[in-house]
């Protein structure tokens, strides 16, 4: 891959001018500069370049089993605030729709239930749970109507298993995103994983978005902050691979410690398996342990501020209490305060960028590439 370049536009002016360049050899290159992190120019940017195009997840099919259920949300709450509406039609396929009136820009639905229609409250628009135009009282001469643009948009909608995901305009093919995840772990009974919320949780972070993302991407700190987590994991096993879009650090369990049992001829078959670590860029973690997943939503809410959801879908409650994925709170705290204290120090005027260590930091270079890629409006 060639370098990647940003150049900010006019109208946003950074601290330490408006280039970026993450050079493709991780021995040669140089860490996102500080500003990244800290001016809002780049947050700016990030919202349309980044967030915008795509993927993100949306919520759990098996929450709309029913024809009529309707469930209104916002995609990426504090950053995108985009209304939306999931819809079961009448014949029982699935929608994503705006949730905006075509008429004057009213909320359409605005609670979870069961309808026939979509009814507009201000003034009387109807939609099919299609999306599309069925009536508006008050309307007769006007010319040209209804017409296609009178029909609430389609937002493109994808699901693997029971994840439903969603893109206003996908910079990327899902497949092609989704992909070497859904390979490496589709042997998993997705289906029987069940949504746990004693052990779901909503941690505020006071740190830039991208630095949670870097701090996940590299095992290379766990012997040095999470001393737990470094007693299940054999630290000289771990590894990273990263593919187009998305990047796997695959942890290794010590002797005795719960591990996967992989189908015979699996890539990593003869590896005992603790963790499975997935990234999905830009903001989404899929961390499968041998008791389910722990799915973990990255969500902007400005510069320096930052909501992570850890969802918990477990699929072997005997596990659940033992091995890797065991006290992931614990775990999420200690990098909550690695983090936020990584956010003080790049507001310093003494630092602008790092290096990377070559054997353990592949997962955070791969990182600033795409990213570095989506904000100068190129795929990689």
């Amino acid at each position: 891959m060639a370098d990647h370049v940003v150049r900010m536009p006019d109208r946003s002016k950074t601290e330490n001018g408006n280039v970026v360049r993450i050079d493709p050899d991780i021995a040669k290159a140089h860490t996102l500069p500080a500003a990244v992190y800290r001016d809002p120019a780049y947050f700016a940017l990030q919202q349309e370049r980044v967030f915008a195009p795509a993927w993100h997840y949306v919520g759990d099919a098996r929450r709309l089993k029913a024809p009529g259920h309707v469930l209104p949300f916002t995609l990426l709450e504090g950053c995108l605030d985009e209304p939306l509406v999931l819809t079961r039609d009448r014949q029982g396929t699935l929608h994503c729709l705006s949730n905006v009136c075509t008429h004057r820009g009213m909320i359409v639905v605005e609670g979870e239930g069961h309808l026939n229609t979509l009814r507009c409250r201000y003034h009387g628009r109807r939609f099919g749970l299609d999306g599309c135009f069925l009536s508006m009282p008050e309307f007769d001469g006007v010319e040209t109507f209804p017409s296609e643009r009178d029909d609430l948009p389609h937002v493109r909608l994808e699901s693997w298993g029971p994840f439903l995901f969603a893109s206003l305009d996908p910079a990327v093919p899902f497949d092609d995103w989704i992909e070497p995840m859904r390979s490496r772990v589709g042997f998993l009974p997705l289906d029987e994983f069940v949504f746990d919320p004693t052990t779901s949780h909503d941690y505020l972070i006071q740190a830039n978005w991208a630095l949670y993302c870097d701090n996940y991407l590299e095992g290379f700190h766990i012997p040095y902050v999470h001393a737990a987590l470094n007693d299940v994991l054999d630290y000289g096993g771990y590894r990273t691979e990263t593919f187009a879009w998305q990047s796997l650090q695959l942890g290794v369990g010590k002797s005795g410690e719960d591990v996967f049992e992989l189908p015979a001829g699996h890539p990593d078959e003869g590896t005992p398996v603790a963790a499975y670590y997935f990234w999905l860029f830009p903001n989404l973690m899929f961390n499968f342990y041998p008791w389910g997943l722990s799915l973990n939503v990255v969500q902007p809410l400005g510069v320096e501020r930052t909501k992570v959801s850890f969802l918990s879908f477990v699929w072997k409650h005997e596990l659940r209490r033992r091995g890797a994925g065991y006290d992931i709170h614990r775990v999420e705290l200690e990098d909550e305060e690695v983090v936020e204290a990584v956010q003080r120090g790049v507001k310093s005027r003494l630092y602008d960028r790092g290096r990377y260590s070559a054997t353990r930091e592949q997962g955070t270079h791969h990182f600033h590439r795409l990213l570095a890629g989506a904000m100068g409006g190129r795929g990689t």
